[in-house]
């Protein structure tokens, strides 16, 4: 990857930068990245805007090509990227979706307050730890049949609520209720199957955590209350993880095989890496409906994990979940396709959108909004990094006009992993954290390095980016007080 990046950023208004079609040859569309004056000169630092390039050379693509405030480096398409693909004309890229499929962000609340939880901090993260296995190729909380695996995969949270690991009611508060129907065990090959089925309840390694926090600030009282985060200093716990091998090996597999589509095809691509396939095809389809089953095991794993949070609150406390009322807020996807209908340029059309690290972020009053947040919009959640904020958005109308319902997904990264363990040491991290009153229970130490606090972007300019853009709202400010880390 080269340093830097010195093409054109033609400013639209205080929040959007565009990137003209006549940039390149091959560009069907412009680009588009949501920044502001004061993170340009960071953006400039990434061939990040590159990729956003690529991706608007893409067959069918509809709108322009997109990036949040969060926009880094990635593969393919940049962490942050958004792009729409017509449903009969355009295709379906695996590296656009992203290694591990659904990634995502889940937010438990429960009526406890700091002063119930910091005296226990240290005994209550040690729980969270033991409770969830953390790191590189660490083995899940279940052991489970091939066929009970593809009934997991297959049926999405309906699996977790037969098996007693939900509650009957967690999957109103998750994206899609916690099913992609289109799911089709038998498009998964026997090696994602295998690095997959012992893997459920487990966090795995690099940004995933599991983060005990407290509510800081309300910015949105109202939506707050309607969320159940309206009291500073009530306890929350977010759990940041995905599909773990099972999701990667199903990407690997489909990106070698859509490499041999865009030769049969003759797609014309600037970066082997956006390989794809027209949705329609063969090759397309077996895609979609593998990509289905890895994002029905990320929801079930993300609820495993819950199972077990919910366990360790209710020994350390010696109350019941129930009792400690640890309920879903949310549960978002950020690496993710979906079929879903936009008006682009005058006329409803069905498109396939791609967000690879990017969050649905769906306004009020949307079909898709949960019941309880018909009034203020489907939350949208925002992991900072484990020594500053995290934050609660919720979707605007904005976004519906702007990023095809999409927002950003985390603070981004603005250090590479390899550099920050070179920056950074672990004693130091861990040192310089519980100054600030935080107490982290890590896998190993290359986990604590890779992931310090200076790695990462600022996240409170990445969502006032983002709700300066119409596209979130800011509802709630979250600081950790003890992290769990792979």
């Amino acid at each position: 990857m080269a340093e830097g990046w010195g093409g054109p950023l033609n400013k639209l208004d205080e929040y959007r930068f565009e990137i003209p079609q006549s940039y390149k040859p091959g560009m069907r569309t412009s680009g588009l990245i949501f920044i502001d004056d004061t993170m340009v000169g960071q953006l400039r630092q990434d061939q990040a805007p590159e990729q956003v390039v690529n991706v608007a050379t893409m067959p069918g693509i509809v709108g322009r090509s997109m990036a949040m405030p969060d926009i880094h480096w990635g593969y393919g398409f940049p962490i942050g990227g958004v792009a729409a693909f017509d449903y009969d004309e355009g295709v379906i890229s695996p590296g656009g979706i992203g290694f591990d499929i659904n990634c995502g962000v889940r937010l438990l609340r429960t009526n406890l307050t700091e002063a119930d939880v910091r005296p226990v901090i240290r005994e209550l993260t040690d729980a969270c730890f033991q409770q969830v296995p953390s790191g590189v190729g660490e083995g899940g909380l279940i052991r489970l049949s091939r066929q009970d695996f593809g009934k997991l995969v297959t049926d999405g949270l309906t699996w977790a609520v037969e098996k007693g690991y939900a509650w009957p009611d967690d999957p109103d508060h998750i994206e899609a209720r916690g099913h992609l129907s289109d799911a089709d065990f038998s498009k998964v090959g026997e090696r994602a199957i295998t690095r997959g089925k012992d893997q459920v309840g487990s966090l795995g390694a690099g940004n995933h955590f599991v983060e005990i926090q407290k509510v800081d600030r309300v910015y949105d009282a109202r939506a707050a209350a309607a969320l159940g985060i309206g009291q500073t200093g009530q306890v929350c716990v977010m759990i940041h993880t995905g599909s773990r091998g099972f999701g990667h090996q199903i990407a690997s597999d489909y990106i070698d095989l859509c490499e041999s589509v865009v030769k049969r095809e003759k797609i014309q691509l600037p970066d082997m890496q956006l390989a794809c396939a027209p949705f329609g095809s063969r090759e397309g389809q077996d895609y979609w409906k593998a990509m289905c089953c890895g994002a029905n095991f990320a929801w079930n794993n993300r609820q495993v994990i819950t199972f077990g949070v919910r366990k360790a609150f209710s020994t350390v406390f010696g109350r019941s979940a129930e009792d400690l009322a640890i309920e879903i807020v949310y549960d978002v996807c950020h690496n993710i396709g979906k079929v879903e209908d936009h008006d682009v340029d005058g006329r409803r059309r069905r498109v396939v959108v791609h967000r690879k690290g990017a969050t649905r972020a769906f306004p009020p009053g949307h079909p898709e909004t949960p019941a309880e947040y018909q009034d203020v919009g489907q939350p949208v959640l925002i992991p900072g990094d484990m020594g500053t904020y995290s934050f609660v958005l919720v979707g605007l109308p904005g976004a519906m006009e702007r990023s095809f319902g999409s927002s950003c997904h985390g603070a981004g990264r603005q250090m590479s992993r390899a550099a920050a363990t070179r920056k950074y040491r672990a004693n130091d991290v861990v040192q310089s954290l519980s100054q600030r009153g935080i107490y982290l229970h890590a896998a190993s130490r290359a986990g604590i390095v890779e992931e310090a606090p200076g790695a990462y972007k600022n996240v409170e300019d990445v969502v006032r980016v983002a709700e300066g853009a119409g596209l979130t709202k800011i509802v709630a400010r979250m600081v950790p007080l003890g992290v769990v880390k792979g």
